[in-house]
């Protein structure tokens, strides 16, 4: 008998209620996750998902319960985030290196080779288009390996080069990676995930069939 695959990820009585609110964001939550495991979190604007993704990168603490990690996970990943607008581009990829005891030449031609800005990274990015911004924030999430990517909300920008690039890297490159993804996008979820959670009204149910989840999802958001 071939032995158990590692739980990379335990989820155990997860739970969010915001101070003053009447009702928990969601409650009780449970799930697990393996080391090459890739799960969607589905739900309507408001129930949750990008709170669920911040409590699992430790952006925020949640109210109940626990999770446990036995794999390394990257930081809330998307096109919106990943970087401090006042400092420059090649800051940004400074305080990575030194947050990661990366080392800073290495970990900036990476980034600059994903992302194309050129002189540009020397400028600071609050003055970069929304293009430009995109570029970065993605690159700089790809320039540290995780053994488990946590994405929040990645939007189609740039053009139909750049975003098959995207494409590429997360999901071809680091194909046996794990990844937690909360998305609208169900032609991305149904393409890239195996499961999926789906949460409505604090309430949460995990799907082994992602296209069953994918129409609960979407006959939720037509009710």
């Amino acid at each position: 008998m071939l032995p158990a695959t590692p739980k990379g990820l335990v989820v155990e009585g997860l739970g969010k209620t915001w101070r003053q609110a009447r009702r928990p964001v969601f409650a009780d939550l449970a799930f697990e996750l393996g080391r090459s495991g890739r799960l969607a979190i589905l739900g309507r604007n408001g129930q949750g998902k990008s709170t669920l993704i911040k409590i699992l990168g430790g952006v925020l603490p949640a109210s109940t319960g626990r999770v446990d990690w036995g794999m390394t996970a990257s930081w809330p990943i998307g096109f919106g985030g990943g970087f401090q607008g006042s400092l420059s581009g090649l800051d940004n990829i400074r305080f990575l290196a030194r947050l990661y005891d990366r080392n800073f030449a290495e970990l900036r031609d990476r980034v600059d080779a994903f992302a194309e800005l050129g002189h540009q990274l020397t400028g600071p990015v609050k003055h970069y288009s929304s293009g430009m911004r995109a570029r970065l924030a993605f690159g700089l999430s790809l320039a540290i390996e995780f053994d488990c990517y946590l994405i929040d909300e990645l939007v189609a920008v740039g053009d139909a080069r750049f975003q098959q690039k995207c494409q590429e890297e997360l999901f071809a490159q680091r194909a046996d990676r794990a990844f937690i993804m909360a998305s609208h996008d169900v032609h991305l979820v149904a393409a890239h995930c195996r499961k999926a959670l789906v949460i409505e009204g604090g309430k949460a149910k995990l799907f082994d069939d992602v296209h069953e989840a994918v129409e609960i999802y979407t006959w939720l958001r037509a009710a």
